[in-house]
């Protein structure tokens, strides 16, 4: 059997040993590893100033950065992740389940503060870049796998979680990419392997597991899609029946919101079974639902909806969009990070699906004499050739052809230059969205004189004392105090508090108003220290300082 030649636009590709299918890609040479890194180098400084302005301008807050500072503060010393913020003896682990956060302890080893967060999620998330660019690379050029890579780093859900300035879920990202490279070059138990890491990552996580499993299941890899399945399954079960119930001061994992579905789990699954379209209905009932749906998919231009990859980021939007709260359906929040490269990578595998439909239709109609004048496979066009007993190669990627008869095919790297053109446009124009936008004009580089006031509040409150502070105030005392926001630790421990009165609530689960706050402090026997300065006020009562206070952090 003579080799069937493939066109020349695949150059360096290598196909698999079972069906010819491409799964490893061309080789990246040293330049073109260099041309990714100063792409990786260029969002770090981006992600970096943003995140360090925000800090220096307090407007960083407690919720989220000031609990994960405590968490890791805490597993850095060896001690439970006790976390004040959430309440007094609040175990962290009574609340979502993310053990994998204690990798972060031995960088406080370093650097003991807060921002040391901030590198830590800008590294996962720049690492993103790495997986999505391989990817790529197997189907597309290095031009369009290196415009796309940093297309996604641009793109407003990577900007969303910066701004939001630290979550747990940002080990998930390069991790769900990497699950998604392992099965595209199938490396099934790879795959497998990487998903247990998610396990770690957030209870939650267990249900994406089961779309990993069913993502398995379409490429026929059985026993990775069992065990897959499994164990997504009893990582669910011993996170949310074992080990957040044990830490919980109610003792239940108590995040089920989805009444629009039903009061329980059951219940819900038995609504979408048995009334499919409400439950569709749920997905687009409010307008900030829809505009998640179109920032999503619309410059993605609908193409994750051809790839099976997709399926893997389905449990953590849907559960979203059934979720009764509001707010995480919007997108300034965190949660969409790790959907950009699942939906991004499953737009790139559709091109390059319609490419194979492209390059088949074509083959069908051309002639033979058409046929027999493509570019010859060899030392001179550098092409593969799969041999005997491997199949017919699948047409993966498109490229540079240059060779006779065969044409270029550019909407690859057309889609990928709209999409980092999208990106920029929004970062010059829409910071509603694209929250770097203030960054990047220069509207956060200058200090405002609430700023100053808040540093001047910061620097009355002596250490190791109880403190009951503004959400903005909270990350500047994290590293010295037992800080915690207003009302959540009780009315006995803090002596010292730092009032807002320019916000509308100071932070936390059940947030009191700055009026509110000021009575309580006046019921319970505190007085002004600084009185209104810009806005900040600082109070204090004389008392002895509690030895939980004086013991949290060393």
């Amino acid at each position: 059997m003579t080799a069937r030649r493939v066109p020349r636009w695949i150059i360096g590709t290598q196909p698999d040993r079972r069906d010819g299918t491409d799964t490893v890609g061309p080789t990246t040479t040293a330049g073109q590893w260099l041309q990714l890194g100063a792409v990786m180098a260029a969002a770090t400084l981006l992600y970096l100033v943003h995140s360090f302005l925000r800090f220096r301008n307090y407007e960083a807050k407690g919720y989220d950065l000031g609990i994960f500072d405590q968490a890791v503060r805490q597993y850095a010393l060896f001690r439970e992740p006790v976390v004040p913020i959430k309440g007094v003896d609040f175990n962290i682990l009574g609340d979502h389940f993310h053990p994998i956060l204690a990798l972060l302890a031995p960088l406080y080893w370093i650097w003991d503060d807060p921002r040391m967060l901030n590198i830590a999620m800008t590294a996962l998330l720049v690492s993103t870049a790495i997986p999505v660019y391989l990817f790529a690379r197997r189907r597309f050029t290095h031009a369009t796998a290196l415009i796309g890579a940093g297309a996604m780093l641009l793109w407003w859900p990577f900007q969303a979680m910066v701004n939001w300035d630290f979550h747990e879920i940002a080990f998930g990202v390069p991790v769900i990419a990497w699950v998604i490279w392992a099965i595209d070059g199938r490396r099934y138990w790879l795959a497998t392997g990487l998903s247990v890491i998610l396990l770690a990552v957030r209870e939650d996580m267990g249900i994406t597991l089961l779309a990993i499993a069913m993502v398995l299941a379409v490429k026929r890899a059985w026993a990775p899609a069992v065990v897959t399945a499994v164990l997504g399954v009893a990582g669910y079960v011993f996170a949310t029946s074992v080990v957040i119930p044990h830490f919980s001061p109610e003792g239940e994992f108590g995040y089920w919101q989805f009444t629009a579905l039903g009061p329980d789990m059951g219940s819900s699954i038995a609504f979408i079974l048995t009334q499919p379209f409400d439950a569709v209905a749920v997905l687009f009932d409010h307008p900030l639902k829809v505009g998640l749906w179109l920032l999503h998919f619309a410059a993605l231009w609908l193409l994750p909806f051809l790839s099976p990859y997709t399926l893997i980021g389905a449990p953590i939007l849907l559960s979203r969009l059934f979720n009764d709260r509001l707010n995480v359906w919007s997108p300034v929040y965190q949660y969409d990070a790790i959907l950009a490269p699942v939906f991004l990578m499953g737009a790139l595998e559709a091109l390059a699906r319609i490419g194979s439909w492209r390059q088949a239709r074509r083959e069908r109609s051309a002639g033979p004499a058409e046929r027999s004048a493509e570019p010859a496979a060899g030392h001179d066009a550098g092409a593969v050739t799969s041999g005997a007993g491997c199949g017919r190669a699948r047409v993966a990627g498109m490229g540079d052809a240059t060779g006779a008869g065969v044409r270029p095919w550019r909407l690859p790297t057309v889609f990928v230059s709209v999409l980092l053109g999208c990106g920029v446009l929004g970062t010059m124009f829409f910071p509603a969205v694209f929250p770097f936008q203030r960054t990047v004009t220069g509207d956060t580089w200058q200090r405002t004189e609430w700023a100053w006031a808040l540093d001047r509040a910061v620097d009355m409150i002596p250490d190791d004392v109880c403190v009951e502070a503004a959400d903005n105030a909270v990350p500047h005392l994290v590293d010295r105090t037992y800080v915690g926001l207003h009302g959540d630790m009780g009315d006995d421990l803090a002596t010292w508090m730092i009032i807002d009165t320019t916000v509308e609530e100071l932070g936390g689960w059940d947030p009191l108003t700055p009026g509110q706050a000021l009575d309580r402090a006046e019921r319970l026997g505190y007085e002004v220290v600084s009185k209104d300065d810009h806005g900040i006020w600082v109070l204090h009562r004389d008392r002895p300082v509690d030895p939980v206070c004086a013991n949290y952090v060393p």
